[in-house]
């Protein structure tokens, strides 16, 4: 048995290497493959990474909670009333908020050697960026529906009807998008990750705080005003309020497209550009 055995080990050994020889080199993944391949990645992780969805469902819950009646009374004289001027804005603070937990995990991953393997791979290397934003959509979409559901339950009524917050959650998908550039761009340029989640962080709160979320900028001093008016993030809250409510002006509509295209203008290519480099 002994002998027989050893006998069809060479026969089975050159079988292999004859099929072998004989087989074609499978293609290379396309952009569109790998793309989708580094989404899934980016998917699963709301099942098993915690932050990822306690940021998308826990921490809107609690801002929108917080803010309304922490805030309401004295802004516009009654929570509810409150709530008509502050939800579109709440949903686009927990979006930028949730918008940097890729960039921050994506930095992780450069550090610890994780995309070391990857750039030995015959596959398109931006596609860990692209793919990364685009499984994003769903967390995104999560984002967006929670504080929205409970502002309903709360006494939120949008004037817009159902199209209007219907573009409204589209638009903001295509900010977020937008935004997420340049938290991938921190993330790539700085190897440190306590280094690049503190600026990340700093950035975030002046962008989020910065803004007319929470108040209208109409009431602020005249130089903060002008200030608020060339963040980006108060163009998306007005462009998000405009579109629920039904009373968007076409110039808010154009700032808030606007602004999307200057941060992927400003932030894509540079950051395609080192993260192509830190990949040599």
């Amino acid at each position: 048995m002994t002998s027989s055995s050893t006998e069809a080990r060479p026969a089975a050994a050159e079988i292999f290497s004859r099929s072998v020889a004989g087989a074609q080199r499978p293609p290379a993944p396309g952009p569109l493959f790998a793309c989708r391949t580094f989404a899934w990645r980016t998917l699963i992780k709301l099942k098993y990474v915690q932050d990822h969805l306690g940021t998308a469902v826990v921490f809107p819950v609690i801002l929108t909670l917080v803010f309304t009646y922490l805030l309401g009374g004295a802004i516009a004289g009654s929570p509810r009333e409150y709530l008509q001027f502050f939800l579109p804005g709440v949903i686009v603070l927990s979006l930028v908020a949730s918008s940097m937990m890729s960039a921050l995990t994506l930095n992780r991953d450069i550090a610890t050697g994780m995309f070391d393997r990857v750039r030995s791979t015959p596959i398109w290397q931006p596609a860990v960026l692209v793919g990364t934003m685009g499984g994003d959509v769903l967390r995104y979409a999560l984002t967006s529906v929670v504080p929205l559901a409970l502002g309903l339950l709360l006494g939120f009524r949008p004037d817009g009807g159902f199209s209007g917050v219907l573009l409204a959650l589209l638009y903001l998908q295509l900010f977020t998008f937008s935004v997420s550039w340049l938290w991938m761009f921190f993330a790539v340029l700085i190897p440190q990750p306590t280094a690049a989640a503190g600026i990340v962080n700093l950035l975030q709160f002046i962008l989020l705080f910065g803004s007319n979320i929470l108040a209208p900028q109409q009431t602020m001093p005249g130089w903060l005003e002008a200030v608020v008016k060339l963040n980006p993030v108060t163009h998306a809250a007005t462009t998000t309020r405009g579109l629920m409510h039904g009373d968007l002006a076409s110039g808010d509509l154009g700032a808030g497209l606007l602004a999307c295209a200057v941060l992927v203008v400003l932030f894509a290519p540079p950051t395609v550009l080192l993260y192509s480099r830190k990949q040599r």
